[in-house]
């Protein structure tokens, strides 16, 4: 029979591991992109892509919902781009501003631009269906209606297809546009120290857990193959990524393939975004558990591990503050104490391990944004920012896709794209 003091021991490594576990990832994720950098990345500069033996055709999709203070601009520094074989197919989902009539503008202007009108907002799913189904090229580039991408972005990304015959999506490296406020500037740390690092790092390791939706480029063939995007996914960049690797088609990321992105800054909209991640992680691991046990999927593993991990750890951290909290009110048994949420020797040692892979993920990507290091400062604050929100977004999105009605579309929802928006 179980006892008391097993229950006991059970919390108290619960407790534990919501401390422990950020630890072990963090050096875990350094590794692998530290590997990363000196076995594919030292040595290249953004500003000098290879030389392709051919340049095939490329269609560009760019879905847009209420984009009219961006769309200009992003459909402008897509025109700039330094592959001379590309066509422009954007998609004006149902927008209720003026979109509709700046796209109609600008396909005017240019003959390799094609708008698809949608009278009613449909999701960004069927808006990128519609575009890659009347595509003329092999190879899409998907962006968003408010980024700019780097001229020289697209040539890095086709030499991965080139190269790789397996290669279904090749996913870019975002960089943060606005920083006017302390969450912009968090931000820039963690696309930076986070983000980039954990791709650098599951490439090594075996599978990347998703591509990054503002910009992708993808083989068409892989797409037809695995029927193109799903319509009832809240993310459904995630979704594409696990469904093209458990198809064994590898991702591959390209930090040279540099796209600057808006980001939120306000918490609310921070909340939204962060929530609506979480869902979606959630929703591809609900509707992709059965595949674990399938031993043909075997490289998807660690990306599986790697969720799982995390969101016990999430529960493990509400559940350490519920106990923390009630320690206040009640005497707690030895062993279910929590004195504190962060202890002394535990926090001098998590903020030095987290300044360590912050400095080596702005020495790598110091040359992909030149005077980052100034924004050193302004990654500390990372681990109290975002955990706490990652925490309770990751444990409600879980939630919320448990208990997700099946087959509902995913629509458009207007973001948070800054104060200055």
């Amino acid at each position: 029979m179980f006892t008391s003091d097993f229950f006991i021991k059970i919390i108290e490594q619960l407790i534990n591991y919501s401390y422990y576990y950020p630890l072990f990832m963090a050096y875990i994720w350094m590794i692998g992109a530290v590997y990363y950098y000196f076995h594919w990345e030292r040595g290249t500069d953004p500003d000098s892509p290879p030389k392709l033996d051919k340049y095939p055709l490329v269609s560009i999709l760019v879905p847009c919902y209420n984009e009219e203070n961006h769309i200009q601009e992003t459909i402008d520094y897509l025109l700039k781009t330094n592959y001379p074989n590309f066509e422009i197919i954007a998609v004006n989902d149902g927008s209720s501003d003026n979109t509709g009539k700046i796209l109609k503008d600008i396909q005017s202007k240019h003959k390799n631009i094609r708008v698809i009108e949608f009278a009613k907002n449909q999701g960004k799913a069927i808006g990128l269906n519609s575009a890659a189904m009347i595509s003329n090229g092999e190879y899409l580039i998907c962006i968003d209606g408010d980024a700019i991408l780097d001229p020289n972005a697209i040539t890095w990304m086709m030499s991965h297809f080139l190269n790789g015959p397996r290669v279904g999506a090749v996913t870019g490296n975002p960089r943060i546009r606005n920083r006017s406020s302390l969450l912009g500037k968090i931000q820039i740390g963690e696309f930076s120290a986070i983000v980039g690092i954990i791709k650098r790092a599951q490439r090594i390791y075996g599978r990347v857990f998703t591509v990054s939706g503002v910009i992708v480029a993808f083989r068409k063939s892989a797409i037809h193959k695995i029927g193109y995007w799903h319509t009832d996914m809240v993310t459904d960049d995630i979704d594409i990524s696990w469904r093209l690797e458990l198809n064994h088609w590898n991702i591959r990321y390209e930090p040279n393939a540099i796209c600057w992105m808006l980001v939120p800054e306000t918490m609310k909209g921070l909340w939204k975004q962060r929530l609506r991640w979480a869902q979606g992680g959630a929703e591809v691991l609900k509707k992709y558990f059965k595949n674990i046990f399938d031993y043909k999927s075997r490289r998807m593993w660690g990306i599986y591990a790697e969720y799982f991990l995390s969101l016990i750890w999430a529960y493990s951290a509400i559940f350490t503050l519920i106990i923390w909290i009630l320690g206040h009110f009640i005497n707690m048994p030895e062993g279910m104490k929590v004195p504190t949420l962060v202890p002394s020797i535990y926090g001098t040692f998590l903020g030095i391990t987290f300044l360590l892979q912050f400095a080596i993920s702005l020495f790598i990507d110091s040359k992909y944004e030149k005077g980052v290091g100034r924004y050193y400062y302004w990654i500390i604050w990372y681990p109290f920012a975002f955990w706490i929100i990652n925490v309770f977004t990751t444990t409600v999105g879980f939630i919320k896709a448990m208990f997700k009605e099946k087959g509902k579309r995913a629509v458009w929802d207007s973001p948070d794209r800054g104060i200055g928006d």
